[in-house]
């Protein structure tokens, strides 16, 4: 089956979004990361800085946070919980770009909205943490929290969505196509590696 939609789900600062803007410029495609948040936005009616930050992370560190998230107003949102409200929106936004043609995306847990498409390849990208916590002071800076504290909160935190909303484990390779350490392989290797994969599926 032809590849066309690469979804790319990653630890953080392993690379994942650059690998996937990599992948998006050599095949030519378009590439939806901070364009996807800008679209959830419009379609929500949320900031987009509270969907960057509300779209794949939950309120807390438990799936309990769930429990205590603000709860919907009858006639409001269709009566659902505010993070219940901006997942409906994220999942009809994501299958809508799915359908308008090939494409890259990055997290926003599409690879389990997207999980019955044949011609989908879902990507998990990670690292080990002394790789992403050098990488996210190199990009991001220092800031109060050390990197290893900032590495496992924003972790268990996606984790937490990925769980709450999917039923799955967040990067569990059974949920995946291709799994790729680029403490290991390197970003650019890891970004050959899918283009060749998508080329192949094309012949």
């Amino acid at each position: 089956m032809e590849k066309k939609i690469i979804t790319i789900s990653r630890e953080f600062g392993s690379g994942g979004r650059t690998i996937g803007r990599q992948v998006a410029e050599k095949l030519g495609i378009p590439f939806y990361d901070k364009e996807l948040v800008d679209q959830i936005a419009l379609e929500s009616g949320f900031a987009p800085n509270y969907v960057e930050e509300h779209g794949e992370h939950s309120p807390g560190r438990s799936l309990f946070a769930y429990a205590f998230a603000p709860q919907g107003v009858p006639g409001v949102m269709n009566g659902l919980s505010t993070a219940d409200f901006l997942w409906s929106v994220q999942c009809n936004v994501i299958l809508q770009l799915a359908d308008q043609g090939p494409c890259v995306i990055v997290g926003r847990n599409a690879d389990y909205i997207l999980k019955d498409r044949e011609d989908a390849l879902h990507v998990f990208v990670f690292a080990d943490e002394p790789f992403r916590a050098e990488r996210i002071v190199r990009l991001y800076g220092e800031s109060e929290k050390s990197p290893e504290a900032r590495l496992h909160e924003k972790d268990k935190r996606r984790r937490v969505n990925y769980q709450h909303y999917t039923g799955r484990t967040w990067g569990q390779a059974q949920n995946y196509d291709l799994c790729l350490d680029t403490g290991v392989l390197g970003v650019e290797q890891c970004t050959d590696i899918i283009v060749n994969i998508v080329k192949n599926s094309q012949k």
